[in-house]
């Protein structure tokens, strides 16, 4: 946009648990616009949580989404010719999405029969510091320490 800024949307807090992280989450697990269904799914994952932990299930998820946030990335910059992969910081929205899309997609790739099941199981993984989404997490900030050579070239 060439004028101004879009205006924040305001995300409203889900019915269980009253935040509006778990709607955002909700959200981008949805498919076809079933956000009732998506719904179904998460509160059903955090039943599976809350009898296999003895913790609340909303701070189990919070720990998992804390484990999975990444702090770092690598961006692509082409400079002579040549294109090399930046470490940069991440805006802290942007590493709530990143974490939220990354425990999503590696509960959807697991094995298990449903996908309340699969995304429960990748959520108590990640809250123990395991999982597919806590080793992508690793691998990226392990791809820009390995490029931290060159950070002088930030934009």
């Amino acid at each position: 946009m060439r004028k101004r800024k879009p205006k924040k949307r305001i995300i409203n807090p889900d019915p269980r648990f009253g935040d509006s992280m778990v709607t955002q989450f909700v959200n981008m697990m949805m498919l076809d616009g079933k956000k009732t269904t998506s719904f179904d799914l998460f509160y059903d994952a955090m039943d599976k949580i809350a009898e296999k932990s003895e913790e609340s299930p909303h701070d189990v998820w919070k720990a998992a989404l804390k484990n999975v946030m990444p702090a770092v990335e690598v961006r692509s910059k082409r400079i002579g010719g040549a294109t090399f992969q930046i470490p940069t910081e991440i805006r802290a929205n942007r590493k709530i999405s990143i974490g939220m899309k990354w425990m999503i997609k590696y509960s959807r790739l697991r094995s298990g029969k449903g996908m309340a099941e699969k995304l429960a199981a990748e959520v108590l993984a990640a809250s123990k510091g395991e999982g597919a989404a806590v080793k992508k997490r690793e691998d990226t900030h392990r791809m820009a320490e390995a490029n931290r050579a060159f950070a002088h070239f930030k934009a």
